[in-house]
């Protein structure tokens, strides 16, 4: 059952992002040109929506669906993790015009070239867990 609520969950994100243009490569150029408030607008909201969400969850002790309480430890304080991930994290957001969630949403419109990029991202992903002890943190 949980699963299926996970891909319903999955499926309305997809849908969502799709409806707003939010997984539309030309919207996203056009926000990394400084051309259109649309994506600004959208991820402002997620923000807003997300900032309410983590105070909700701490203020109140909410549970997670298997009923344990759900546990938010303070981020580790330091400039070189932000800085240099935030910054790979762009260029290749700027390079492919999608990050993450919109990858999944332009290959389920039939954007099979995507693929490539799912790929790389999860070899990014990969390789960072296999040097994580060597990079500054």
């Amino acid at each position: 059952m949980k699963n299926i609520i996970v891909l319903l969950l999955g499926t309305l994100f997809g849908v969502v992002m799709f409806k707003a243009e939010a997984a539309s490569w030309f919207r996203i150029y056009e926000m990394f040109k400084f051309q259109s408030f649309h994506m600004y607008g959208f991820i402002g909201t997620a923000l807003f929506i997300g900032v309410i969400g983590v105070q909700l969850i701490k203020r109140k002790k909410l549970k997670d669906i298997d009923g344990q309480p759900i546990e938010m430890p303070p981020k580790e304080k330091g400039i070189p993790r932000y800085l240099i991930g935030g910054t790979l994290f762009g260029m290749g957001w700027a390079l492919i015009g999608a990050c993450p969630g919109p990858m999944f949403v332009m290959l389920g419109t039939g954007l099979f070239t995507m693929g490539i990029a799912i790929f790389g991202a999860i070899l990014g992903t990969y390789i960072y867990g296999l040097i994580r002890h060597h990079l500054p943190h």
